[in-house]
């Protein structure tokens, strides 16, 4: 079978890293705005801000994803223009230039002293709600975390909230999977990245190793186990989801997202944690694999997988935790954790959304996220909806907007109430008469590969 072109899941990815999680370029916004703004932080980040003709009092903070350092204040231009028609001014940073695509160094500083250049330029704001898109929704979380005096509430998007030491191991143990099985001259080379070229031809020899994988059943049954440890949502575009006992269409739908794209976004991506922790962040040694499938929603399927096969799962298992011997750097994990993590608490009220079917930042990141701040005492301040649909960040803007509607509910009420529910937001998305919405009850599993 030859190797598809990186086309449709390539794009939705390259889409997901230069425009739909860093939103609009700063050229983006040159209309329908009465007052804009820019400027530039003492750390060098830039900020950029919108105001309406008729100011509703409300500012909006953007934090934006993972990608070029470029200052954005809202995650679409059709978010921004329905955003700015209804009354709200918006405002953004870049982050500091200066250091890794992965600047979680500097964007919650960053971000908060663009509210305050803000403040001092354009005017004081009656509200101010922090919303967050992919890397930007952790970034958001920390700001609700941190920001109480300074924000009301906050609005996650997709967000990348089980932080970065999660994010690093479970996609090290599907990397492992692969190069195990299909790449063993590369076991020994997933960390630790010398460079972004690197990264990205590491990550084209893995696409290719799995691609010759997916001719045979016993490679289908392993690229499972991949996807399993991966997170991996079994929903891909242009498809419908496949049923539930449908263990081989499960799989088909897995492998389109790794053939096409996935692997080229993510590898190198761990290039650039690396670089701004300094070191490598992740490791294996002392997992126990037979024991993260056990904690997937995917076992089922990889066990009826390797059955079909006529391959010994157990024997699979014992090998990939016998050869698991990487060591993360401790001061460099210690510099993500303080950096990159979330939910040990929230200061002010925040909603999360998230699409069921996210390749890039899995839905049972929503998990973690809650479990850690149930254990602060703070779940009365969380809410988190679902949309039923494939990809990162793939909000329409009514579904943003009604999202946003609930969070000033409970800011105005003091109380959630049926705001966050599905029902209700898909009430108040429809009343928009803008572009649909998908909203639906959910529940994600459990996060494979936290340690």
């Amino acid at each position: 079978m030859p190797r598809p072109r990186l086309s449709t899941l390539t794009a939705a990815c390259a889409t997901a890293l230069a425009t739909a999680l860093i939103g609009p370029a700063t050229g983006a916004h040159a209309t329908a705005a009465a007052g804009q703004y820019s400027g530039t932080l003492t750390d060098g980040a830039t900020w950029i801000a919108d105001q309406p003709e008729q100011w509703n009092g409300t500012l909006l903070l953007f934090s934006h994803g993972f990608g070029p350092t470029t200052a954005a204040d809202s995650p679409s231009p059709a978010v921004r223009q329905t955003l700015l028609d209804a009354g709200y001014a918006l405002v953004g940073s870049s982050y500091d230039p200066s250091g890794s695509m992965w600047a979680l160094d500097s964007a919650e500083r960053d971000q908060f002293a663009a509210l305050t250049a803000f403040r001092r330029q354009v005017g004081t704001p009656t509200r101010v709600i922090s919303v967050g898109q992919s890397m930007g929704g952790l970034v958001n979380a920390q700001i609700a975390r941190d920001g109480a005096g300074r924000v009301d509430g906050a609005l996650g998007l997709c967000g990348l909230v089980a932080g970065g030491v999660d994010l690093d191991n479970y996609q090290l143990d599907a990397e492992y999977t692969l190069a195990t099985f299909f790449d063993p001259a590369d076991a020994d080379a997933l960390v630790n990245l010398d460079n972004q070229t690197d990264a990205a031809a590491l990550a084209d020899r893995l696409t290719k190793a799995v691609e010759a994988a997916q001719q045979t059943p016993a490679g289908r049954a392993r690229i499972a186990l991949a996807a399993a440890y991966l997170n991996l949502a079994d929903w891909a575009p242009g498809e419908q989801p496949p049923a539930q006992g449908d263990f081989a269409g499960q799989e088909q739908q897995q492998y389109t997202w790794l053939a096409q794209g996935l692997l080229s976004f993510i590898v190198p991506a761990r290039w650039s944690v690396e670089q701004s922790a300094g070191g490598n962040t992740s490791w294996n040694k002392g997992v126990d694999y037979a024991g993260l499938l056990r904690k997937s929603a995917h076992a089922k399927q990889v066990r009826a997988l390797y059955r079909d096969a006529g391959l010994n799962l157990p024997n699979d298992l014992n090998r990939l935790t016998r050869g698991a011997d990487i060591a993360a750097d401790p001061a460099a994990v210690a510099r993500l954790r303080r950096t990159s993590t979330a939910g040990q608490g929230l200061a002010v009220p925040l909603l999360d959304i998230h699409t069921t079917a996210d390749q890039l930042v899995p839905v049972e990141q929503e998990s973690a996220l809650a479990g850690r701040v149930r254990a602060a005492g703070d779940s009365a301040l969380l809410r988190q909806a679902f949309v039923a649909r494939q990809s990162h960040c793939n909000f329409t803007t009514a579904e943003v907007v009604a999202a946003l509607h609930a969070v000033e509910h409970r800011l105005d009420t003091r109380h959630w109430d049926d705001a966050a529910t599905a029902a209700q937001l898909q009430r108040g998305a429809d009343a928009l008469g803008l572009d649909g919405a998908a909203f639906t009850d959910y529940r994600p599993g459990r996060l494979t590969g936290t340690r």
